[in-house]
């Protein structure tokens, strides 16, 4: 389904990607980035100083991404076989992490909040794209984990990392 280019017409991918915060420059992690719909258009946005990772636990979306790499000859964007709870960055490395149509995640919300909160800098961003379920209980959450609700952009949830 994510490969089927009409998709990018209903949900284009660039509108959401800058709803979400995504700038020249950032160093960013996707969250579950399957077959790579976001991760392509996420290297173009951030362009050659910035950096994507996209992570998932599935080594064949893994594996798709990193074809859609070479094909593209892209050279700001790691495609990561690990599980969002704990994605092997440094600390306090990244600008920017997004988290696109993810109904469940492997290991549970909170341990992937814990971990983006440790990969994050001071003042970096967390964007949901709510999907389902309570926006109330969406916020909380992740405010619980060290973050702050910023603002709402239309299904997607900014959250800015609190200082220590």
């Amino acid at each position: 389904m994510h490969d089927n280019p009409i998709l990018a017409l209903v949900r284009n991918p660039y509108k959401l990607l800058h709803g979400a915060g995504l700038k020249k420059g950032q160093k960013v992690v996707e969250v579950g980035c399957g077959p790579g719909f976001f991760s392509i258009p996420a290297a173009r946005i951030v362009g050659d100083e910035g950096h994507i990772y996209a992570v998932d636990v599935h080594p064949r979306a893994v594996g798709r991404v990193r074809k859609k790499i070479e094909k593209e000859a892209l050279e700001n964007i790691t495609a990561l076989c690990v599980n969002a709870s704990n994605t092997e960055l440094p600390g306090i490395s990244i600008d920017l992490a997004f988290l696109f149509g993810l109904r469940y995640i492997a290991g549970g919300l909170e341990n992937v909040i814990t971990e983006l909160h440790r990969v994050l800098r001071l003042g970096g961003i967390l964007s949901f794209e709510k999907t389902r379920g309570s926006e109330k209980e969406l916020i909380e959450e992740v405010e619980r984990g060290g973050f702050s609700f910023t603002e709402k952009r239309g299904r997607i949830f900014l959250f800015t990392k609190k200082g220590e």
